[in-house]
């Protein structure tokens, strides 16, 4: 064998030890594939844990992991993104504990896909979340802040809104404003973050009694989704 033989044999071997170190499924059969390094957090420790915590059916519409940098984090200001299947989690995380966060979040999502029926038709918890935003709508207005009543209606996700929300009134206003109304403030700023953001504190949080006191329809679509018989027989 001559040299660049050898070289190229020796490039493949280290390419296929780098990229078994990168890719691994899950024991529910999740592909992950880590395409930045995860600085100081075990990936296969979290997600061992969460495959531990959450419901089976949970990871039915999940195909793929992919820890990493992608642009879309920065154009939305997340860490975290569901799309078609696949979690895209941001390499860059404080500690273990955030990143389940995302995770269990973007989890939310996914289960919009395959009970988006059950969660969303009888509009019960879009009813809870349009009269928290309009109670929200009613402490910004005596608080100086004279915002249409049109876009706290709109229960999807506005740019404009969010803007309001985050950049003109900012982050520290907000979580007072929101207290005792919203399980945290970024609960205000979609039905669908509504509905995730409680679904990830079900699961972060053994009492829920903050949880049903606060969102109490959020609450129980999250329990319906928790038990698969249940969700069987609807």
């Amino acid at each position: 064998m001559d040299f660049q033989m050898m070289k190229n044999y020796i490039q493949q071997k280290q390419n296929k030890i780098l990229e078994s170190q990168n890719s691994f499924y899950t024991s529910s059969g999740i592909n992950v594939y880590i395409k930045d390094p995860v600085e100081n957090i075990s990936v296969k420790n979290v997600l061992f844990k969460l495959e531990e915590t959450l419901p089976e059916h949970y990871f039915h519409e999940i195909e793929m992991i992919i820890f990493g940098w992608f642009e879309e984090f920065e154009k939305r200001s997340v860490q975290a993104l569901y799309d078609s299947g696949t979690l895209y989690i941001s390499n860059i995380q404080y500690d273990e504990m955030e990143m389940i966060e995302n995770i269990i979040h973007e989890i939310a999502h996914s289960m919009e896909v395959s009970y988006g029926y059950e969660i969303y038709a009888d509009q019960k918890i879009e009813n809870e979340f349009t009269s928290k935003r309009m109670a929200l709508h009613d402490i910004l207005w005596k608080s100086g802040y004279k915002i249409p009543n049109s876009l706290f209606l709109n229960t999807e996700f506005d740019e404009e809104f969010d803007d309001l929300l985050y950049k003109k009134i900012g982050y520290d206003k907000l979580n007072q404003y929101a207290a005792g109304i919203f399980i945290n403030s970024y609960a205000a700023t979609s039905l669908r973050e509504y509905f995730a953001t409680a679904f990830t504190d079900f699961y972060l949080n053994t009492n829920h009694n903050f949880l049903k006191k606060i969102s109490p329809v959020a609450y129980e679509k999250t329990l319906m989704l928790n038990n698969e018989e249940v969700l069987d027989n609807l």
